[in-house]
């Protein structure tokens, strides 16, 4: 029986596998049948010694060379990698992880994670014992703190009593005139707490708390009537200063729309609640515009150009030359 079959162009070539042969189809072009028989050796995997099969010839030059003969791509990679594995050093934990050698050799134990080296380092750290402040309990403990317990913390002479709140509120309306507002006064929050609100210390102070801003009229030093008390402060001190000033002057462009004060060619504009609604912020741009279109030397002043430490004098510095 012949080991093919057909004819013409094409033959069917029998090749050795693991068992037996299988037919190869080769296409020489002319009629002509070629009979190759090719036998296979088996071998092991140098990484995994799986069973492979290579020809004698191949077997002969791994040995020539010393080449390792692989099963796969797979094996290839790892016998590249050269990490051996480890367990972590932590007592407790023998994780299995893989490290390199030149890893292996910068350090005398090896862990896991960064968490277990932490966790021996501290163990390891001799910590530092304090000795109670308090003076009648001398208990020894470890940490940071400067007493043992809550209980040891000395009960210490409030500063700001109701008494001392009051008379804050009653220096500050003699000196200026008048009460302060909450974001100016030092100790507001210990006013909230000693009187249950910042209204109740003003009127325990014998005073009438500041009403909301732009909410009454307020009449400054020179009889200029201001829409809110921030416009009364500078207009009151643009009075003592000695500078002269106009209030409630129209833009040009007869757009209706008036500054809060002019002082020569400057167009002085206290933005009390920008940032706070919507509308307000869209007039302030409006008057941007304005200033711009027209040229005009525009003063910016905000609250906290005012509170809690008055800026006026860096504000209108040119006018102090």
């Amino acid at each position: 029986m012949r080991p093919w079959g057909g004819c013409g162009s094409s033959a069917i070539l029998l090749s050795p596998t693991i068992i037996g042969y299988r037919p190869l189809t080769l296409d020489f072009g002319f009629s002509s049948v070629l009979n190759v028989s090719m036998k296979l050796f088996s071998l092991q995997c140098a990484w995994c010694n799986r069973k492979i099969y290579r020809r004698r010839g191949r077997i002969n030059e791994a040995l020539k060379f010393g080449w390792r003969s692989f099963c796969s791509n797979s094996c290839i990679a790892k016998s590249h990698n050269k990490q051996t594995t480890l367990t972590c050093s932590r007592p407790g934990c023998n994780k299995l992880f893989k490290r390199t050698p030149a890893e292996i050799k910068k350090v005398k134990f090896s862990y896991c994670s960064h968490l277990c080296a932490v966790i021996v380092g501290n163990s390891k750290r001799q910590k530092k014992i304090r000795i109670c402040a308090n003076h009648g309990c001398k208990n020894q403990f470890i940490g940071d703190r400067k007493y043992c317990s809550p209980g040891c913390i000395p009960i210490q002479k409030i500063k700001c009593n109701k008494k001392f709140i009051l008379s804050e509120i009653r220096s500050f309306e003699k000196k200026h005139g008048r009460i302060p507002f909450k974001r100016e006064f030092h100790h507001n929050k210990a006013a909230r707490l000693r009187f249950g609100s910042w209204n109740n210390a003003i009127k325990a102070a014998g005073f009438h708390p500041n009403p909301v801003m732009f909410a009454d009229k307020f009449v400054s030093k020179d009889g200029h009537k201001c829409d809110s008390l921030a416009e009364r402060i500078i207009d009151d001190w643009l009075f003592s200063k000695d500078i002269k000033h106009e209030r409630n002057i129209l833009y040009p462009g007869d757009q209706g729309l008036k500054v809060d004060f002019k002082i020569r060619n400057y167009w002085v504009e206290f933005f009390g609640l920008s940032g706070e609604h919507i509308k307000y912020d869209r007039l302030k741009r409006k008057k941007f515009r304005l200033a711009k279109k027209f040229n005009l030397t525009l003063v910016r002043i905000y609250p906290n150009d005012l509170f809690p430490k008055s800026k006026l004098v860096e504000k209108f510095a040119y006018l102090l030359k």
